[in-house]
């Protein structure tokens, strides 16, 4: 296992040299007034401003050397400046980040639960009832657009029942939140109102989180569904299984205990990166709810041709993911011990 972790480890470097390059090839397509950005708050107003930025920064050298003080911004994390978000991109990033971890986490448990759960049932129930209504289920989820499916839940339970708003915090939550006697332990309102014994603010949160979370999980459910159905029916006709069932064993001994956790593992894998898809940004969901999180600020970003914004993001992102497919890796060989001799 430790030379597999090593191996994953030694690989990485090497990847995020190859994303880095790809988002140094992007912004040296932009002009100099655009890459300016990258190190300064605002841009140069004048020529001969501009002209002393590019000596400055050495805007005028060989690609290798820019690319080698870019590089040198982005470890000290400097990703430029934003003017969407009138902030340096890091401290950006930073202060959009907790609202879409918060969502992506209160997404990504009614996706697992319910989807293991559908797909588990549909396989050992396979062409009865419960197995079509489940694909039927899945097909829909799968090929319905997430801003008709998160326009739909609005229009009935917003603007018709009232029941879930959109946004973030109600107005009264969001003047306590903002206020000096409520402290933001990690930016997620949720969990911080529960840190601050704010029962009412914690409510609050979770009526505004309704709504897109349902719209995330319909849509990631069916994905679930399909990979946990297609596993549990290979591994229900292993030969392990059958000999479970030879001996005599409970059939709710052979699917729980036999069967379940090893057709769990591809789920584990596309969990991960789920999540981590997740924890990206939402772009279309955070827009429609108002929910303002990584995606809705990358979107108005992107309509203001903030450019040095959304490159900034794509580097984090990109980052993000390299490392979950890391943590996936090795979660895949802790479960699947002819991994780590592939």
């Amino acid at each position: 296992m430790a030379n597999y972790i090593v191996r994953r480890l030694l690989i990485l470097p090497i990847i995020l040299i190859g994303l880095s390059l790809l988002i140094f090839a992007m912004i040296s397509l932009l002009n100099p007034y655009t890459r300016a950005s990258l190190y300064v708050n605002s841009p140069p107003k004048t020529e001969n401003a501009l002209n002393q930025l590019v000596v400055k920064y050495g805007l005028d050298k060989p690609i290798p050397v820019q690319y080698w003080n870019w590089l040198s911004q982005v470890v000290r994390g400097n990703l430029g400046w934003s003017k969407t978000a009138e902030r340096p991109v890091l401290q950006a990033i930073l202060a959009y980040f907790p609202a879409t971890l918060e969502l992506s986490i209160w997404s990504f448990i009614p996706i697992i639960v319910i989807g293991v759960w559908l797909g588990v049932q549909a396989a050992i129930h396979q062409d009865q009832l419960i197995d079509q209504v489940a694909r039927i289920f899945s097909i829909i989820g799968y090929s319905f657009p997430v801003f008709v499916f998160g326009l739909l839940v609005l229009m009935i339970f917003y603007a018709k029942l009232q029941w879930f708003p959109p946004g973030r915090l109600s107005q009264w939550a969001s003047q306590i939140v903002g206020s000096a006697s409520f402290h933001p332990y990690t930016g997620m309102n949720s969990f911080d109102a529960l840190l601050n014994g704010r029962f009412d603010i914690f409510l609050d949160a979770l009526r505004h989180l309704v709504l897109p979370a349902v719209t995330l999980s319909y849509v990631d459910w069916a994905l679930i569904l399909r990979v946990t159905r297609s596993s549990m029916l290979d591994v229900v006709r292993q030969d392990y299984v059958m000999v479970a069932r030879a001996k005599g064993l409970k059939e709710s001994d052979v699917i729980n205990k036999h069967a379940r956790p090893n057709a769990l593992i591809p789920v584990a894998t596309v969990g991960g990166l789920l999540l981590v898809g997740l924890m990206n940004g939402v772009v279309i969901t955070e827009t429609v709810f108002d929910y303002h999180g990584i995606g809705f600020w990358i979107a108005q970003s992107a309509l203001q041709l903030d450019v040095v914004s959304v490159l900034g993001v794509t580097l984090f992102e990109g980052t993000l993911l390299v490392l979950a497919n890391l943590v996936v890796d090795v979660l895949y060989a802790s479960l699947d011990p002819r991994i780590r001799l592939s």
